[in-house]
């Protein structure tokens, strides 16, 4: 199972969309600064997962959920978290 997660930095209130074998443990690893891309917007909470068969589907859904229609979608989909 494959997970595309959204994560929102409590630092500076933006989002954050990836995908992971071990949701839990990727988490850890953002709030830990152990992901260069995001250890100076830390800490984060997860706000939005989704369960992917495999590897393939959840890369796809990262992309889509990083598109203009993506963030439509979530913004429709967590009103009260996205801005």
């Amino acid at each position: 199972m494959y997970y595309t997660y959204v994560l929102k930095s409590n630092k500076d209130g933006k989002l954050y969309i990836g995908y992971t074998k071990n949701l839990e443990n990727r988490l850890n690893e953002h709030n830990s600064g152990k992901i260069k891309s995001t250890k100076h917007r830390r800490p984060f909470e997860l706000i939005y997962y989704e369960a992917c068969m495999n590897m393939e589907d959840a890369l796809h859904r990262e992309t889509y959920l990083k598109s203009t229609y993506g963030h439509r979608y979530l913004r429709n989909r967590l009103k009260r978290d996205v801005t």
